[in-house]
């Protein structure tokens, strides 16, 4: 295969593994350990990144046969179009609901990119430009066209994305608009777990915590994102003192149980705005989605609540 001018600049697994659907990422690593993989004749890193012209040879390999129900979002999903906030030829912009996985597992499991791509199977490229976990809703970008996804990418590495989150917290947080810099890093439990500590040897996260309304027992603040770590805002909150509300890993189980009483069934976490400016031409562009109805039902109940 040449390698043509919206694909160059990816990695060379991410290339092989998006031809590859139904091989296993085993396989593709060790397809490439091996030297099964020739970029110009020649051996090539999983990380080297394919360029306009290379010529990447790709051996035979078995793909699984897709499940009669693998290629059929489940029942409703399909209604994620409802959920664009905007669209034009190189990007889409979803209001993401929680509960959904940005990434699908395996078999039938379909995440939002798998069922924009079953619901759309003519459209030529759609990637994520980030992501977000599965209990959070909000704002996620979509990349139409890969040299739109590169640029997007470039702005996230040089911290000129600004992605800002709206959380409840345990207690009064008095502690003004703080920024938080920690060197977080993931550690994988028993049974792959993720678990995100402080350690020395981390990677930096930075963050910067605004409140936005103090309540007797909680309160609702704006998070800055200058860097996306995973479990970043998690970590972060609970070790300022603050942990999310809702949150099973890194939370309080007390405070958990009080809001679960008044109806919160997930995470306190929405993605509600995105800013930067258009690496084409220049010009500002801003996305936002309001605080969804389960989350302001129970913001409305924590204001209320006198315990």
């Amino acid at each position: 295969m040449t390698v043509g001018a919206e694909e160059a600049g990816q990695r060379l697994d991410n290339f092989l593994m998006a031809r590859l659907r139904g091989v296993p990422r085993t396989r593709v690593y060790r397809m490439l350990r091996k030297g099964e993989v020739r970029v110009n004749k020649g051996r090539a890193a999983p990380s080297y990144r394919i360029r306009h012209g290379d010529v990447v040879r790709i051996p035979p390999v078995r793909q699984s046969a897709p499940r009669q129900d693998a290629g059929r979002p489940p029942q409703g999903i399909a209604r994620l179009e409802e959920r664009i906030l905007y669209e034009d030829e190189r990007l889409l912009v979803l209001d993401k609901p929680s509960g959904m996985a940005v990434h699908g597992g395996s078999g039938a499991s379909f995440g939002v990119i798998e069922t924009l791509r079953a619901i759309r199977p003519d459209a030529p490229y759609l990637e994520l430009v980030h992501r977000l976990d599965k209990e959070t809703s909000g704002c996620l970008l979509i990349a139409k066209r890969r040299s739109y996804l590169r640029s997007l990418h470039e702005l996230l590495r040089e911290g000129r994305l600004d992605k800002r989150y709206l959380a409840l917290v345990r207690g009064q947080w008095h502690l003004g608009s703080r920024r938080l810099e920690d060197r977080l890093r993931t550690h994988h439990r028993e049974g792959g777990e993720r678990h995100v500590k402080a350690d020395e040897h981390g990677k930096i996260a930075v963050s910067r915590f605004t409140p936005v309304q103090i309540l007797r027992s909680a309160s609702l603040v704006e998070v800055q994102l200058f860097t996306g770590r995973t479990h970043q805002i998690r970590v972060q909150a609970a070790a300022a003192g603050h942990p999310l509300a809702g949150d099973r890993k890194y939370g309080d189980a007390d405070f958990n149980r009080h809001l679960a009483k008044l109806g919160l069934k997930r995470m306190f976490l929405h993605a509600h705005s995105l800013e930067y400016d258009d690496p084409r031409t220049g010009e500002p562009r801003s996305f936002s989605s309001p605080l969804p109805d389960d989350l302001r039902a129970v913001l409305e109940a924590v204001e209320r609540w006198r315990a």
